[in-house]
């Protein structure tokens, strides 16, 4: 029977919850191998002239904040990204410097955002997984003590054997979902990091 042949695979998996397993104890809801990183360094990404007297600044300026948007997008690929800048930060040197720094806090804004939400979403499902996998512990004991029973229900078992299946496709496709989105937070990394590189370049 189906639900015989699925029961040793809900063992495996409510077995091995690695999403509850969190590599780094300060975070016990971070479902990734990658180390979670909970905010992106200025320092790390910007080597440019300060931002504190601009920090607030670029949300006022309407023609800044269309660019951060479209810049912030994934779909703007890099490439257009970097000829966007180029043709926004063609004034004079001094120009150049004060958007430069109006555009970089915008983005650096947007994107810590954007990096955020993606995290907490992940802690999220994270925790929608555990409650899955106790929810499939408990309810695979209550169909081996179903079909044990000396006249078994043939369509209760049938009921909990068809709800186990679609909990544990559930569980599976969140699984793989989780993989994919675990790469997020380094792309918008490396994103950040190569906006910042072709402001500063037109800066210079």
């Amino acid at each position: 029977m189906i639900w015989r042949i699925a029961i040793g695979t809900l063992f495996v998996i409510t077995a091995s919850t690695g999403c509850g397993l969190a590599a780094d104890p300060r975070y016990p809801d971070w479902p990734c191998v990658q180390a979670k990183v909970p905010e992106i360094s200025l320092a790390a990404v910007w080597a440019g002239p300060p931002l504190d007297d601009v920090a607030e600044k670029w949300k006022n300026d309407a023609k800044v904040s269309a660019l951060v948007s479209k810049l912030a997008a994934r779909k703007t690929s890099l490439d257009d990204a970097r000829q966007a800048i180029t043709e926004f930060l063609s004034g004079s040197a001094a120009e150049k410097t004060e958007m430069g720094k109006l555009l970089f806090a915008g983005l650096f804004e947007t994107l810590n955002a954007q990096r955020n939400s993606v995290m907490n979403g992940l802690e999220r499902v994270t925790r929608k997984q555990r409650e899955a996998a106790e929810k499939i512990r408990s309810d695979t004991m209550a169909l081996h003590e179903l079909q044990g029973a000396s006249t078994p229900d043939q369509a209760k078992i049938d009921d909990l054997g068809n709800q186990l299946v679609w909990q544990t496709r559930i569980f599976e496709d969140r699984r793989r979902v989780i993989g994919f989105v675990c790469e997020v937070p380094t792309a918008i990394d490396q994103r950040l990091f190569a906006l910042s590189r072709a402001i500063q370049q037109e800066m210079e």
